[in-house]
């Protein structure tokens, strides 16, 4: 079996939230798709991190890097694409392209093999435990409170919600997440995510304000995911830190480990170089006795990972990537019972909606940049 051909577009769609008449942002991503000499095709995709210098780096230097390979070897063709395109290790566009690549190898290579993408990466379960991503930035202290019990009342025990973005600083953020645990209880696993848009000091100041409130993790609190200083403000306090989501490859990885920065790692398929990748962070954290949970979203794809994987903890359905798989691929499952069941079919187990794909292509990048630029503008000014 031999890689044919590849395709690779950007794709825009519009975020809407229940009880929000506007969209709440418009979301961006990059597909791509595999082809085989043999009739086999995979999908992958990536965020919305420079998708058109994505897109040109698959069409244009990935393909005549590995066109005529096995797509079933794939450390073969990550060495290939290291060394004739990424000799230096960098991350960015090549990690999110390699990334969209790397998923659709591993579909075809299970849709070959008859089996999961799960199963392949070691079968340790058919099913992923599931948290929810609930509270965006824009939401108000009641708002907040509102959907916190929202998801709750439908049955799910794990939230997230964004801190490090309002403008009353850390304090608000105290306060916002002192109400949403007062919402749900002592009872409902409630996480926290900055972003990387903190100081060490701002992290600190907010932990020792929330210490009481027995949080499951604080998701990447820092800017540029310091190690060092990570690794300092989790001898500090005594709530567990996560990170990794947006490392786009093992080394990167292995400086949070190393360091003692973290107590939960978040390696992200669609990031940091594909499932090829994921595995291999997985692994590390075995050996230091670390769990890994998925951060950054795109859950139908990293459920695999977290399946798979003995130190498998939870997939994260944020609302936006949520509908992306509802939207875009068809037998996609959701969270039920802070569960989401690995489908039965090979590969990844969902096929792309062609048409709607299609009708979401975005070819001019002025006109991605003025639509999601100006629904941004419409619901924070509304909020």
């Amino acid at each position: 079996m031999k890689i044919k051909n590849l395709t690779a577009s950007v794709h825009q769609y519009p975020v809407y939230l229940p009880m929000i008449d506007k969209p709440l942002e418009h979301r961006v991503f990059t597909f791509c798709e595999v082809e085989t000499d043999e009739g086999y095709k995979g999908c992958g995709v990536t965020g919305a991190f420079l998708p058109w210098s994505i897109v040109m780096a698959l069409r244009h230097d990935i393909l005549p890097a590995i066109r005529g390979m096995d797509p079933r070897n794939t450390e073969a063709i990550h060495e290939k694409i290291w060394w004739t395109l990424n000799p230096r290790a960098y991350t960015g566009v090549i990690s999110n392209a390699l990334a969209a690549l790397d998923i659709a190898l591993w579909d075809i290579k299970g849709k070959e093999a008859g089996r999961s993408i799960a199963q392949l990466l070691g079968g340790y379960r058919d099913w992923a435990g599931t948290y929810i991503t609930f509270g965006y930035p824009f939401f108000d202290r009641d708002q907040l409170v509102e959907y916190a019990k929202k998801f709750v009342a439908e049955g799910n025990t794990r939230l997230k919600m964004v801190v490090a973005c309002d403008k009353g600083g850390w304090r608000e953020d105290a306060m916002r997440i002192r109400l949403v645990r007062e919402a749900v209880g002592d009872d409902i696993d409630l996480m926290i995510d900055a972003n990387y848009r903190f100081t060490p000091l701002e992290a600190r100041l907010l932990c020792r304000k929330i210490e009481d409130l027995n949080l499951t993790w604080f998701e990447e609190p820092l800017h540029q995911n310091d190690a060092r200083a990570l690794a300092d403000l989790r001898r500090r306090t005594s709530i567990p830190i996560a990170a990794g989501q947006m490392e786009g490859h093992r080394w990167r990885i292995r400086e949070l480990v190393e360091n003692e920065a973290i107590d939960i790692l978040q390696p992200n398929c669609c990031y940091n170089g594909g499932y090829t990748e994921s595995q291999k962070a997985a692994h590390l954290a075995q050996v230091y006795n670390l769990p890994i949970a998925n951060g950054g979203g795109w859950p139908i794809f990293n459920m695999h990972t977290m399946a798979g994987c003995m130190n498998g903890m939870w997939a994260e359905f944020h609302w936006g990537m949520w509908q992306a798989g509802q939207q875009f691929f068809m037998g996609s499952p959701g969270p039920e019972n802070n569960q989401v069941k690995i489908p039965d079919k090979p590969g990844l187990g969902f096929e792309p909606n062609y048409d709607r794909l299609k009708e979401s292509r975005v070819e001019d990048p002025a006109k991605l940049m003025e639509a999601g630029m100006q629904t941004n503008l419409d619901v924070m000014t509304k909020a």
